[in-house]
């Protein structure tokens, strides 16, 4: 089981242990994360999962899809390592990622 690594809004860090196979913003909503809203339930249609990412991991990470870069490019507080966390699935290999949400649009 992979762990990651959240830091909050408020700049408090904590390891989370996840199950692997689910999406980041599952682990961060199941985590208890509630400042991260998730509205749309992970259907990639809000972008109220925004969170960045740190570099080291990027490129591990699928590909940004249209839709996602789409939804990204509304919020004001996108920058270069920003992701939506419904697009992240959590595998084995992700094991350590660093994941800041981002603040509220």
């Amino acid at each position: 089981m992979p762990e990651i690594i959240v830091t909050t809004r408020e700049g408090e860090t904590a390891p989370l242990t996840v199950k692997a196979g689910i999406s980041l913003m599952e682990a961060l909503r199941d985590g208890g994360y509630d400042e991260l809203l998730a509205l749309c339930g992970g259907c990639c249609s809000c972008a109220t999962c925004h969170v960045y990412i740190d570099p080291e991991f990027l490129p591990l990470l699928p590909a940004m899809s249209s839709d996602e870069n789409e939804l990204l490019d509304s919020s004001s507080y996108r920058n270069e390592t920003s992701r939506l966390s419904c697009q992240i699935k959590l595998t084995d290999k992700l094991d350590g990622l660093k994941a800041k949400i981002a603040p509220e649009d």
